[in-house]
Order: C-alpha cells, then structure tokens, then sequence
C-alpha cells in the first residue's frame, strides 16, 4: 500500500495507460513528463506492479531504472522505498558504484547508467530483468547514449520482450523515438506552479569563464544575490554553481547568516549531507549545489532558486589525452530545469545572474557529451560490443570520426584492440571491466 496517497494522483498517473499500451504492443516507449509529475518515481512502481490498486503491466515484474548520477540513484530508490514503507534494500533498491543495497525481493532497482554499462558488458541479455527505464536521458551523457545503443540491440537481437522506456522533462522526443524503433511517444501534462524570473545581472564588468576558471567577481556578485533572496523572499533557497570549489568559494561568502543553514550538495559530498538535503528541515536553508540538483529529485522547501548560469562540460584535453572538464554557460534547457525547482511545492521565483538580453544566446539545449568528449572509453566500449567502430549502434548524434580514430590509436597504443581489425584484445576486457579511462586503467594494471 502507498504510504503517501496524494503520490498516486500525481499528473503521470494519467499517461500510465499510454505507456502501458506502447510497451505492450511495440515494446518501447519515450516518457515526456515535467519535472514533479511523478515520473522518477511512480512510474517504475507501476511497471513493477507495485501501485495499490495495482496498474498491472503485463510481463513485467523487475524493473531497472537507470539514473545520470549516484546522488539521484540512491535518491529515487529511497523515495520509492519510503513511498512503500520501507527501506530500500526491500522491493526497491539500489547499486551505485561502491555501494548495493538490493535483497532478493527487489523489484525495482536504481542504478547509475554505469554500472549498467558494465552490466550489459557481464550480461547482454539482462537476465531477469523485465523492463529498463532510462531516466534523464536530455542530459545527453555518453554512458546513457550508449546504454541507449545496447538495448536497442539486445531487443533485436535476443530479447524482444524487453521493454525500453526513455524518459525526460525536456528530450528530443522525436528523436529518441527514431532512435528506439520508432517508439511512442506519451506525454504527461505539468502541474509546476508559477515561477517569477528576476533578471540580476551583476553591476560590474565579469571575465567569462576560460577553461575550470571562473571570476571571482561573479561568484561575489552570487553570494550578494542569495542574500537578496533571502531578504525579499520566504522558503528555502537553492543556488547552481558549475563546481565543487565555486561552492566552497561562495560559501565562504555567507557568513553570518543567522539561523540559515548552509549546506553543500555535490557528487562528492557525504552520503549523510546528500539525505540531510533531501529530507527537509524545520531551519531555514541555503543550499548550494552543482547540477546534481537539476533533475530525478526534490529538494523540500524550495521556493527560490539562484542560478549563476554556468555549468561544466567534458572536453578533450589533448596535452594529457584525456577528457578534462570545462566551465560553460548552460543551456537554456538547464535553465528551465533549475528554475523548475522553485515551482515544485508551491509558487516561486529565479534570480538569474545575467541580463535578460544575454539570454537569447545562450544554447537551447546541452551539447551531447558524444560531440565534445574524448572517447576512448567509448570506443574500448563499442569494441567489447563487437562493433569496433560504433557503425552499427543506434546513437542519437554519430561519434566524430576523427575522435574516434584518435580514440582508436589509443586503445592500440595501450594494447586494448588489435591495431588491424580493432577487436577487443585479452588485456582490453579487463581494462574495460575497470570502468575507468583505458590510459588509467592500464597504468593500474
């Protein structure tokens, strides 16, 4: 029985019948559905038959839903868990990479689209598994495209019962459908509350950023906005930074803040502050956060939202010949996304730290991490596949054929592929099985 009764009412609950019908004719299926409409997490329980009254879906009895990041991993299982009255490790659990929470009754399970890279690579034909939720697939990672890929495959090749859903707030519906086999699309409607746009521009002049770099001056000029939000608005306040370090910069820059909470939300923080974010406090909070926070979760309280407009992205840094990280402006799509946070509860309001006329400019949606990052692991990856030169994968943006030749030169010099016929060598399946970058996982070795 679900705990929360209002959580059965949520807007997906109205798709639940056209995905139903499109996963039991032809298999697949893309879910768009706005942020806070229950996708994360009442759909997968409703796949797995776990809804009271159940909306049964035929066949399906173990569900994998496949997340960007461990945050949101481990995240949607609890909630999905708590949903039940349990804790996860019961019918819903969870694996991330150093950590699985998962018994023998677990009918959903949350993972990371790594570990569920690795597992297809141990497993092609996911054993046991019913049906397989890609969750956030618009954030264009290269483990979810691949992931993506896979599967399509699997279910031509020796799984045709599998169903396959890619779900998303804002996607490239129509081609993730071309990309599935010409699957469905099912829409749910948006109950997202209004949300006020304040345009806070900083006063003074501000460097854009170059490589990890970022002006000091703008992340002074963010700290000075959370502060106005705090004075001129009432809930909790939730700030994007594009890193670790900007977080602790402008941490450092809100001192003396009374009884406001500071906290620090990032892919590296302890599991302990990650709960302590999403669980709620009576105090109130300022949470400063990386991306993680755009998606698969909500954090309580929430009523505004500092964006500072500036995310990170892979590029390949051909000094070292790995891929490094760079600080970009975001993509409008990403804006929308964060925004949304504060129209989750209740209405709310962004402060925007650029001019309303820069807004235009900025790109409509993330470029995909295919076009930008280095991709030996990708190539090593599709080798172990058995298609060497990713010809044969149903990807929605092709790989650059020059990275991928230089992605190959690597995998060669490493000894990961035969440099003639580019299959997989002994030495490349473990180095694959490691889950790091080939040139790393070789120096281990």
């Amino acid at each position: 029985m679900i705990r929360d009764a209002a959580a059965l009412n949520l807007p997906v609950r109205e798709a639940l019948p056209g995905l139903r019908a499109a996963l039991e004719g032809p298999g697949s299926a893309v879910l768009c559905a706005p942020p806070g409409t229950g996708k994360t997490t009442l759909v997968p329980l409703a796949l797995a038959g776990l809804l009271d009254p159940p909306d049964a879906f035929d066949g399906v009895r173990r569900v994998v839903v496949a997340e960007p990041r461990r945050i949101a991993a481990r995240a949607a299982a609890r909630r999905m868990a708590w949903l039940l009255g349990e804790k996860a490790g019961e019918r819903v659990g969870f694996t991330v990479r150093g950590e699985r929470v998962v018994g023998p009754a677990t009918r959903v399970e949350v993972v990371t689209t790594g570990v569920l890279l690795q597992r297809l690579q141990r497993d092609q034909e996911l054993t046991g598994v019913d049906a397989v939720i890609i969750d956030e697939c618009h954030e264009r990672h290269l483990d979810a495209d691949t992931v993506a890929a896979f599967l399509v495959d699997v279910r031509a090749a020796l799984r045709p019962e599998l169903r396959l859903v890619a779900a998303s707030a804002t996607t490239d519906a129509e081609g993730w459908a071309r990309v599935l086999g010409d699957a469905p699309v099912v829409r749910a409607r948006g109950t997202a509350h209004p949300v006020e746009v304040v345009w806070a521009p900083p006063t003074g002049p501000v460097r854009p950023p170059h490589g990890m770099r970022v002006d000091p001056a703008l992340l002074t000029h963010v700290a000075s906005v959370v502060r106005r939000a705090l004075a001129e608005r009432d809930g909790d306040v939730l700030c994007f930074l594009p890193g670790v370090g900007e977080i602790a910069r402008v941490a450092g820059q809100l001192g003396g803040l009374g009884d406001v909470e500071v906290l620090q939300v990032h892919g590296r923080a302890p599991a302990a502050v990650q709960d302590a974010v999403l669980a709620g406090s009576a105090k109130r909070r300022v949470v400063l956060a990386t991306s993680v926070a755009e998606s698969s979760l909500t954090v309580p309280g929430v009523r505004v939202v500092v964006d500072s407009g500036l995310a990170r992205e892979p590029r390949v840094d051909h000094a070292r010949g790995l891929s490094a990280l760079a600080t970009v402006r975001a993509s409008q799509a990403a804006g929308r996304q964060r925004a949304g946070r504060a129209g989750r509860e209740a209405p709310g309001a962004v402060y925007r730290c650029w001019a309303e006329a820069e807004d235009g400019r900025v790109p409509r949606f993330p470029a995909p991490e295919i076009r930008l990052a280095d991709l030996s692991a990708f190539a090593l990856q599709a080798a172990c596949w058995g298609d060497p030169d990713a010809s044969g994968l149903a990807l929605l943006d092709p790989p650059p054929a020059g990275a991928m030749a230089a992605a190959r030169s690597v995998l060669a010099a490493v000894g990961a592929v035969d440099a003639a016929t580019g299959r997989v060598t002994a030495r490349g399946a473990r180095l694959a099985g490691m889950g790091l970058h080939p040139r790393l996982a070789r120096a281990l070795l």
